[in-house]
């Protein structure tokens, strides 16, 4: 009886915690405690039209037809079972935060819309991500959506986007078949980049980017070290059965990603993913009491910046839904960030070891 009564008063706070959550009107949600590298440098001196460059990574390498478009964010499948990944490779931007069960989830940035790859697997929409990529002004995709938080991100940042299990039109999503075979189905979803353009004309979506979002996300400049302090290696723990290792590569210019002990690839092309800036935010990631859900302080933290062989620390802060994520010193002025593409991992305080 005193058993029953205990799990009673657990089920009573966890609905009590979604009505609070999702009571009425648009609401903030949990904040607290509760590419390539290789693209051509836009030179520092050289004037350029704001939709000329990759304002993700400021390298002149949009094609044509790929200038003054929104970037396009896709949720990524991260857990070994879905292991390998395709299309992620040339990715802009890459994000990877903590997911219930102690795994995952990476969301893929593309600035370009016109080359987009064949992207598997795409996975379900948990509510930090649409809030990152609100700030982007990207359109996001996702294969499913955690029907409480995930939800009510996507109402509440108003964000454009395509849920591809809701709306599985094939003109622009499959099923791999040889997959299949082997895998369980949640593994199996794709993304067929290539027909973005059209998914974006066919249901009437911004192409564009917003009046004002035609800005770099950073303050670029050509690369170089950071610091006057060396960092060849670096681990950030995401939980007890999942993290992820970076190795400086002095060849490459850039850090190799790893995969819970594993080099991280991409099979479509064969190659470990690869980063010329990496980000290690901070801040306090937890699960909601009662629930296996994560919750993230997406508005701020401290952390670090890893770029050439060098790193300093930083802090960070996001100061609504629509703006981009914002790089300061210790003193919170913003830094400078070299050119080229960037992985952004959000991690509990504390989770990182050089």
């Amino acid at each position: 009886m005193r058993q029953l009564s205990t799990k009673l008063i657990a089920a009573v706070f966890a609905l009590s915690l979604l009505a609070l959550l999702f009571g009425c009107g648009k609401q903030e949600l949990p904040e607290v405690s509760e590419p390539s590298t290789t693209g051509a440098i836009v030179e520092t001196t050289k004037k350029v039209k704001k939709t000329d460059y990759n304002r993700l990574t400021g390298l002149d390498d949009l094609s044509k037809k790929g200038k003054g478009k929104r970037p396009i964010a896709v949720m990524i499948n991260n857990i070994r079972a879905s292991l390998p990944q395709y299309g992620i490779f040339d990715a802009d931007l890459m994000f990877e935060c903590l997911v219930e069960g102690g795994i995952t989830r990476m969301m893929a940035v593309y600035a370009d819309q016109t080359k987009i790859p064949k992207v598997m697997s795409v996975r379900s929409c948990r509510y930090y991500f649409p809030i990152f990529a609100k700030g982007l002004d990207a359109f996001y995709i996702c294969f499913g959506c955690n029907p409480t938080l995930g939800k009510q991100a996507l109402k509440n940042t108003e964000i454009d986007y395509m849920d591809g299990s809701e709306n599985y039109d094939t003109d622009f999503f499959g099923r791999d078949a040889e997959r299949l075979k082997h895998y369980s189905k949640e593994h199996t979803a794709y993304l067929k980049g290539d027909k973005v353009p059209a998914l974006l004309k066919k249901y009437d979506f911004r192409a564009k980017y917003a009046k004002g979002k035609d800005e770099y996300i950073f303050d670029f400049r050509d690369p170089k070290t950071v610091s006057d302090k060396e960092c060849t290696n670096v681990r950030l723990n995401f939980s007890k059965s999942y993290y992820t290792t970076f190795t400086y590569d002095s060849k490459k210019k850039a850090y190799l990603k790893t995969h819970t002990g594993s080099p991280h690839m991409d099979a479509a092309v064969n190659k470990q993913l690869q980063y010329t800036n990496v980000f290690i935010l901070e801040t306090n990631v937890a699960p909601f009491p009662g629930s296996q859900l994560v919750k993230i302080d997406w508005k701020g933290g401290t952390g670090y910046y890893l770029s050439y062989g060098t790193v300093r620390e930083i802090k960070w802060h996001k100061k609504n839904y629509d703006a981009p994520i914002v790089i300061t010193n210790k003193n919170g002025k913003e830094i400078q960030i070299n050119r080229g593409n960037s992985y952004i991992g959000v991690v509990n305080y504390d989770s990182t070891v050089f």
